[in-house]
Parts: C-alpha cells; sequence; structure tokens
C-alpha cells in the first residue's frame, strides 16, 4: 500500500474484538458469546470480499476455544486464515507483562506461532492493547520474534477511569514513537491513543456519521504524525460491525478528500513507514505510566489475589526451572523428550495468564476456576519430573554405597538452578518396603514394617563422609509403582523423612548421597548421633546464638521483644534493623486499584510484644517462630457499601474502618541455615479482617535514589521518588523476583515467592515494603460486580529471603540466591546399581561475570538443546559454556538463535580437554551485550 496521491488522508478502519477469555463473566458464558461471534465472522466473509477483512484479538487460543465447540468448521475457518482475511497471533493468549515470567512470555510466543502456522501464517505484529503497563525488555523480544513494531494502550499517556485522556504530560510527542530497550533494540510504537475502540460502531446514516466522524478525525489527528489514521472498529466482546461496508461508503461520501479504507495491520504499518516524516520521540525502557497522576496504573492488581499469584510462581518454576531442565538431562541419556506434554502444560498454564485472569480483577467464578487450571499444569510438571529423575537417578552410578549393606539408602539430589547451589533439602523416602505381590498378609505386612529397626541410620555422601541430618519416622505408610510394563504394584514400607543440608550441587546437575546404617564398619567417620541427626564437628553443632540470635559464617541475625530482628552482615559489617514489622491499613479500593482511607494512621506490630521460641536447632539450620496477636478492624464502615453501590470512583470514597476488631495470629519463622548468605521468613495467618491490606517491612538505611528490581529478563533501575505529575499517597510498582536497594558498599535485597507487589517508602530509611495480603470485595472497573472471594479470607502463607551483599546486587551474588530462591530442590531415591554418570555431575558447565541464566529445553522439530541466559547489567560481558565428557553421545556444534530457536549464527568451539578414554569436551565462546538476551543452540 502506499501514500495516497489525491486525497489528503488515509483513515486505516481495522475490525477486531479485543476478547477476554474471561472476566466480568465466567470463562464459559463469554465463550458462548465467542461461538456466536465467530459463526457470524464466517457468515459474513463467506458472503464476498466487501467486508475484507478481521484481526483475532484474542490470539491463538481463540481457534481452539471455537473450534472446541464448532470441530466442523475447521475447513471454513483455515480458508480465511489462509487468504488473509482472518489475521491470528502471534501469541497463543493476550498475556499481562508483570505477573508472567520471561519464560512464560518465550514460550507464548512459541506456542502462537507453531499454532497459527497449522492455519496459515502468523502476524508479526506486537500486540498489547489493554495490557497493565509494558516490561522493558519488549522491545528485544519483539525483534528476535522477528517483529518491528509494538501496537499498545497503556504506559505513557495519563488514563483515567473509562480509559478517558488528558491533553498534557505525554512522553511522546505523537501516538507513534519510537520505543528502544536497554538493550538497544529499538521498534515503532504505535499507541492507541484514543483507546482500541476509536473506530468502533461507525454509523450509516448520514446525520450520525457526520457527527461521528467530524470528531473521530479530529481525535485522531490530534495525536498522529502522518496522515495515515488508525481506527479500531471493536472494543471488549464486541460483535463485528456487518454494515461496516457501508459506513465506510458513506464516510467516502461525507469526506472525499479522506481514503476510507477498509484495512489491516500490516497495510497500516506500510503505509505508515512510507509517509512518516515527523520525527518521533524515543521513549525508553519498561512503559509503567509513571508520568501520570499515579490513580490509573493498574498496578495493584499485583496484590489482588495473591494465592492466584502464589499458585504462578511455583507453576512457571516448575515448568521452566525443573521439569524442562531435567527433561533435558534425560533426553541426552537416551530418553525421548516429551514435547506434547510440555506444551500441553504450559498451554494450561498460560490459559491463566491474561491480564484480567493472573492479574485477580474478575469475578469469584473465574479465580476458581484458575485454581484448578493451576493445579492441572503442575500436576503435569510433577508427573514430568518424577519420569525425568528416575531415569537420570538409574544411570547415576551408586556403588559406591555397595559397602553399607542392603539397607543402604541411595538419594540423588538436583540442582535445576544455572549455578552450584547449597542449600537444605527434605525429603521423604522408603527405610523398606513389602509388596503385595509378596505374598504376606496385611497384618503380617504391617507387622514386618512396623518391626524394622530405624535407630542408628544416618546420611553419607559419595565419600562415605557423615553429613549432618535429621530422620523422622513417619511409620508404616502404603504406596504404588506403576510400572510401564505390568499391572501397579502396591506395597506397605517404613517411611521417613529426612532433612539435611546438600552442599555445593552442581549447576544444572546432581550430588547422590545414602541413608546407611551408623554402625557399618564402611563408615569414614562414625562421629554421629544416631537416628535423629549427625555432625562432623561436635563445636559448630548449633547455629544459636545467646538468647535469641542465629549467626553462620556471613550473617548474625538477632530478635527483639517485638518479632523485627536486626542483620548484620559479616562480610560488610553493615547491620539492618527492625526487619520484619508489619503494617496494617484499610483498603477501600477494588481489585484493580489501592485506596487507603483519609487521614488513617497506619497499624504495625513495632509495639506489640510477640511470643518467640526456637523450633529447630540443627546442625545445618536454626530457626525461631514469633508470634503476633494483632488486633485490627474487622472491615471498612458501611459507607463503602454505598459508595460502590453508587460507583463513585475510587479516589474520591470517603470511607473509614470499622470501630469493630478482630483478632489476627500472625506465625512467623525466621530461619538461617550453615550455608546461608540470607534470611528465610515464613508467615502464616488465618485472615479473618475485610478490606485491608497487610505488608511486612524492611528499612534499609541505605542512601539512594534508585533502587532495582527484577523484572522480565532485566534488573530494571526505578527512581525511589515519583515523577512530579504522580497525586496517589500510594506508590507501589510490579516486581518478580526480588527488589533490592543499595549503595556503594552494601545493599539489601528482599526476594519473595510470587509476592509481586512492593514500594520503596519515602520514610528516611528507604524501606522495602512487600506487600502480603490485600483485601477488596469488588472488582471495580465500569460497574459493581460484588467479588466476596476477593477478601481472601483464611489461611495464607507467604515466604520471603533477606540478603544483604556488598553493593552491586549482579556480582555479589545477591541476585543468583534470589534467583534459586524461586526454584525448588529436586530428589529422587533410587536403588544400588551401576551407572555410567558419576554420583556428582552436570551434563553443562559456563561462565560470565552478570549472566543469569533462564531456561533449558529441546526444540521441538530439531532436537538440539536450547539454553538461554541474559545480561543482568549494561555492559558487554563473555559467556563461556561446555558440555560434558559424561553424556552418552558429544554434542558437536552450537550456534546462536532467537527466542523462536531459529539458527542465527554459528558458533566456532575449542577444545578444553581430550584424552584416549573420555570423549572430547568442546567449549563455545561468545559475547553478550549489554542486557542482551541470548538463546544458544547444542546439536550433536
Amino acid at each position: 500500500m502506499t501514500k495516497p496521491t489525491s486525497k489528503s488522508k488515509r483513515a486505516h478502519i481495522i475490525s477486531h474484538t479485543h476478547w477476554d477469555r474471561e472476566w466480568y463473566l465466567p470463562y464459559e458464558k463469554h465463550h458462548m458469546r465467542l461461538v456466536q461471534l465467530v459463526d457470524s465472522l464466517l457468515d459474513q466473509l463467506d458472503q464476498g470480499p466487501d467486508f475484507k477483512s478481521f484481526y483475532l484479538d484474542g490470539q491463538t487460543i481463540i481457534i481452539e476455544d471455537y473450534l472446541q465447540v464448532r470441530p466442523e468448521q475447521k475447513e471454513r475457518l483455515e480458508k480465511h486464515i489462509r487468504d488473509g482475511r482472518i489475521v491470528i497471533g502471534p501469541w497463543y493468549i493476550l498475556q499481562d507483562a508483570f505477573l508472567t515470567s520471561g519464560e512464560a512470555n518465550v514460550r507464548n510466543m512459541q506456542v502462537g506461532h507453531r499454532d497459527a502456522k497449522r492455519y496459515g501464517t502468523p502476524s508479526k505484529i506486537g500486540y498489547f492493547p489493554d495490557t497493565f503497563g509494558l516490561v522493558g525488555q519488549t522491545p528485544q523480544l519483539m525483534l528476535q520474534s522477528g517483529i518491528d513494531n509494538v501496537f499498545f494502550g497503556r504506559g505513557v499517556k495519563p488514563t483515567g477511569f473509562n480509559n478517558t485522556v488528558s491533553d498534557a504530560g505525554y512522553e511522546s510527542s505523537f501516538s507513534e514513537l519510537m520505543w528502544e530497550g536497554p538493550d538497544g533494540s529499538k521498534v515503532l510504537g504505535v499507541l492507541f491513543a484514543n483507546w482500541y475502540s476509536n473506530g468502533n460502531e461507525v454509523p450509516v446514516d448520514e446525520a450520525s456519521a457526520r457527527k461521528f466522524w467530524e470528531t473521530k478525525l479530529a481525535d485522531a489527528e490530534k495525536y498522529a504524525s502522518t496522515n495515515e489514521l488508525l481506527y479500531m472498529n471493536g472494543c471488549d466482546h464486541q460483535p463485528i460491525q456487518k454494515d461496516l461496508p457501508e459506513a465506510i461508503r458513506m464516510a467516502e461520501q461525507l469526506h472525499p478528500d479522506i481514503e476510507f479504507v477498509h484495512s489491516n495491520f500490516p497495510d497500516y504499518l506500510s503505509a505508515l513507514k512510507e509517509s512518516a516524516v515527523q520525527e518521533l520521540s524515543v521513549v525508553k525502557g519498561e512503559l509503567r505510566s509513571q508520568r501520570t497522576d499515579g490513580w490509573g496504573t493498574l498496578v495493584n492488581t499485583a496484590s489482588a489475589r495473591v494465592y492466584l499469584k502464589q499458585m504462578n510462581q511455583l507453576g512457571q518454576a516448575m515448568l521452566e526451572k525443573v521439569a524442562e531442565p531435567l527433561a533435558s538431562f534425560a533426553h541426552l541419556l537416551g530418553h525421548p523428550y516429551p514435547h506434547d506434554q510440555f506444551t500441553y502444560a504450559w498451554k494450561t498454564l498460560m490459559q491463566n495468564h491474561p491480564h484480567d485472569s493472573i492479574c485477580g480483577c474478575s469475578v469469584d467464578e473465574v479465580h476458581r476456576e484458575m485454581v484448578t487450571r493451576f493445579d492441572k499444569s503442575r500436576h503435569v510438571a510433577e508427573a514430568l519430573i518424577e519420569d525425568s529423575t528416575s531415569q537420570i537417578a538409574a544411570a547415576v552410578d551408586t556403588s559406591t554405597f555397595e559397602r553399607y549393606g542392603e539397607e543402604a539408602r541411595p538419594v540423588v539430589v538436583f540442582n535445576t538452578s544455572g549455578w552450584e547451589r547449597s542449600g537444605v533439602v527434605q525429603m521423604e523416602l522408603d527405610a523398606a518396603r513389602l509388596y503385595f505381590r509378596e505374598g504376606f498378609s496385611l497384618e503380617d505386612m504391617a507387622a514386618k514394617m512396623n518391626a524394622i529397626d530405624l535407630s542408628g541410620r544416618i546420611l553419607v555422601d559419595e565419600e562415605g563422609k557423615p553429613v549432618p541430618c535429621t530422620v523422622e519416622d513417619l511409620g508404616l505408610q502404603f504406596g504404588y509403582d506403576l510400572p510401564d510394563d505390568r499391572f501397579r504394584q502396591p506395597y506397605s514400607c517404613r517411611r521417613v523423612r529426612i532433612t539435611f543440608e546438600a552442599g555445593n550441587v552442581p549447576a544444572l546437575g546432581l550430588k547422590t548421597y545414602a541413608l546407611v546404617r551408623m554402625n557399618s564398619n564402611a563408615l569414614s567417620d562414625s562421629n554421629a548421633v544416631a537416628g535423629e541427626s549427625v555432625a562432623t564437628n561436635a563445636t559448630s553443632t548449633t547455629l544459636l546464638r545467646g538468647e535469641r540470635g542465629i549467626e553462620n559464617e556471613y550473617l548474625i541475625v538477632n530478635i527483639a521483644d517485638n518479632g523485627s530482628f536486626t542483620l548484620t552482615d559479616k562480610r560488610t559489617g553493615r547491620t539492618y534493623k527492625d526487619l520484619g514489622v508489619y503494617e496494617n491499613v484499610g483498603d477501600i479500593g477494588n481489585e484493580y486499584m489501592f485506596k487507603q482511607p483519609e487521614n488513617e494512621v497506619a497499624l504495625t506490630t513495632k509495639d506489640l510484644k510477640a511470643e518467640i521460641r526456637v523450633i529447630e536447632d540443627a546442625p545445618y539450620r536454626a530457626s525461631y517462630e514469633i508470634v503476633h496477636h494483632w488486633e485490627i478492624p474487622e472491615s471498612a464502615d458501611e459507607t463503602l457499601d454505598r459508595e460502590q453501590r453508587e460507583l463513585i470512583y475510587y479516589p474520591h470514597r470517603k470511607a473509614q474502618r470499622s470501630k469493630q476488631m478482630v483478632t489476627i495470629k500472625i506465625r512467623t519463622i525466621v530461619s538461617l541455615s550453615r550455608s546461608g548468605k540470607g534470611v528465610k521468613l515464613e508467615t502464616t495467618f488465618n485472615n479473618q479482617a475485610k478490606d485491608h491490606r497487610v505488608r511486612a517491612l524492611f528499612p534499609t538505611d541505605l542512601t539512594a535514589a534508585v533502587h532495582h528490581v527484577d523484572s522480565m529478563f532485566e534488573v530494571a533501575t526505578r527512581d525511589n521518588t515519583p515523577a512530579p505529575e504522580w497525586q496517589n499517597p500510594s506508590n507501589t510498582q510490579h516486581q518478580q523476583s526480588f527488589v533490592d536497594v543499595s549503595e556503594d558498599q552494601a545493599g539489601l535485597v528482599v526476594a519473595n515467592l510470587g509476592l509481586n507487589e512492593y514500594e520503596v517508602l519515602e520514610d528516611g530509611r528507604n524501606t522495602i515494603a512487600v506487600t502480603l495480603l490485600r483485601a477488596v470485595g469488588e472488582l471495580g472497573d465500569w460497574g459493581l460486580f460484588p467479588t466476596p472471594e476477593a477478601q481472601c479470607l483464611g489461611e495464607h502463607s507467604f515466604q520471603l529471603e533477606i540478603i544483604p551483599h556488598d553493593g552491586n546486587g549482579a556480582t555479589s551474588g545477591a541476585y543468583i540466591d534470589a534467583y534459586q530462591f524461586q526454584i525448588p530442590w529436586t530428589v529422587a531415591q533410587t536403588n544400588v546399581h551401576p551407572g555410567f554418570l558419576t554420583p556428582s555431575n552436570t551434563p553443562f558447565e559456563w561462565q560470565g561475570d552478570g549472566l543469569a541464566f533462564s531456561s533449558l529445553k529441546v526444540n521441538e522439530d530439531s532436537g538440539d538443546l536450547m539454553l538461554r541466559w541474559y545480561n543482568m547489567r549494561s555492559n558487554t560481558t563473555e559467556l563461556k559454556f561446555a558440555a560434558s565428557e559424561s553424556i552418552p553421545q558429544a554434542l558437536e556444534e552450537a550456534y546462536q538463535s532467537n527466542i523462536l530457536e531459529e539458527e542465527t549464527g554459528k558458533l566456532n568451539s575449542s577444545i578444553i580437554n581430550e584424552s584416549s578414554t573420555a570423549l572430547i569436551s568442546k567449549e563455545w565462546a561468545l559475547q553478550a551485550g549489554p542486557c542482551e538476551i541470548v538463546t544458544v543452540g547444542l546439536r550433536r
């Protein structure tokens, strides 16, 4: 398409419907409306070329949803897609940007492209119409997907109630801009300055059309940098406008100097690029609506229904950080990679990732169904993990434990993070089994298992050295095997729970231990406490210090009467005080937005005496329990109900908190392990209050104007003080794994599991406040939708880790610790047997200062191993990596790839070790640019 010569302007009208799969209606009610919409669309397209095209906004999952009900329409649907009249992709779903992981976004793009190619060609449109802000790495992700543009509706303009806009404070001179990521990647950005419905329901009759276009033309011209004007013909769940061709003809009659076209995104982009004459503004980094009054950012969806965020964090970690690396390891040993199962698990998880879903801002029925999806996806991941660990463990040579006799029970500890790791591991294993097939009666099996003597059992490593360990007898248990070649095999067993600290487990690798009987002559060290714990040095059996202290090589923790604690970093000498105080305030907002009652003074536990006691004193870890009995208001007062019914915009509400009080019991466990460089907190309470927010406070007392926060493939830098335009008293922000406040010689990282909202307070102490729970009773947005389950009544548990460092979180290892905190340990019981894998083993080794390891998986088409890193820093660094000699077949070739796993260039190798009895191990190297996302493929 070329720029018109005889017409002064061109109006591109693009038909679409913004399809939220679930939101103010449950999924199936939206689903039934979708079937009606696509039926109508196909009928309209069948009538001829007059209605030219339609953009399937909800991305490729919409095809699945439709064909689930109308499978007989597949050929008809496919024809219009291949003819370019229905435009699909590139995503599987339209996800939220800040609450989904980097790898989840990559899988989303990969699955969307793969599914779209089954029907036609995926559109190369970076589409984010209603995303609640955008992460800084979006331009790089788009370019690596072959997409040079982004269409979006939020992030660089003031957006308020009902998507109204103001006339000042724009970060861009026009609705078109250049968006630059932290690595320097640039894409053309198109802002829906008048929203993605500015061409909705175009009138056909002359009078209405005249008025419509008089307004719409002026609105678009106000922001457009060229004479190519964009009109989005559709809105949320909008039926198609069947008479749009007639409406376009009427517009042409009214405005003969303007060319009106039923357009599509590729044609609009082509015309826009050809006609560009104005110099566009360059907007850099994250798009978070920071240059606004702060009332419409929707950031508080990060704390709506926190339980969903916690389930999502676990689900993502189980797939991308555990199941995929283990299945890749097993694949290197000759086992098939379960591609279809992973796709199913990822799709099920990603169905919870649209913004109205993962953000927790829908009706209760939606979020109930999400819980089921999270469970389903996690159960698939757990099944894949079990398969992979059994395959790998079977290849590990555990014959070194033969010397301990028939009672030796080897266990393999897997570290699926990208760095060497030490930490406390807990697992259940069977000390003895009797299978039903052996012919004993149930009574005899129970008697034999109950008679097993578990005394004297200790843990040893592959060298026979005792490892400090706690062994708990769980008594008689039932279990079963599900063999691949015969019927299920039930058994009775005597089960124990072992807890110990696994030390220096290789990155992406394993380390093997065994539970053995202490009186074996084969033990290299008998300094042990039978049946409970083992210590290799009697002078270091406890980490407890003083009345309420814990100390290891790196840190000192002391707990005060009020339950807060002081943390001293022995490496830097810096002490952090008053950590772990809890704050409670009212919330008269909704699922989208937090609003504290006016003039309310926050309640805290600072002046509340706590109950404090030791609950764990083991050689590998010490823990205190801290209990607060805290009275807080039971809810908002009755004014809130009236204001909600009257649809009063939440910043203008006047409700206060009730005078009636309820008591919540907060139980906090503070733990420090022997090798730990951070203090771990687990907080639990039964919430019986409504309309409120609970946060944990961590004063840093560090001098800093900015802070650093984990985002998608990036450690972003943000200002502590908001822009001058900011009016909202709250300045909460999104995070993924951690937030960090630091100065030249010291810093404090607060890592979390699924707690995506934080604030660095302007309190003179640069306190990091992490939201634990936010309880509200309505959806918000365009009407009144009560959501009593968003009050989050009942039991809740939250996990944090506090990690001090030397002022540089990327190089000190603090960020690595925070990333490893996200990843659960994996442990598998196995037998004593020979194998070709050494008891301590890893398939890969790598090094690179400032690089974060992100994923290891297998490409579905090529079978190549795909590894990904990203540079946490804004300077170039070198990545070196090598394949282990222990795998059956050598990996001979490496190449660089984009996130779609398309090869972009070969990598040269060097031989780092060669012998007559071992495979040749090769090393590859490449330069990782500032903030670059690097994907590497390895093939045999």
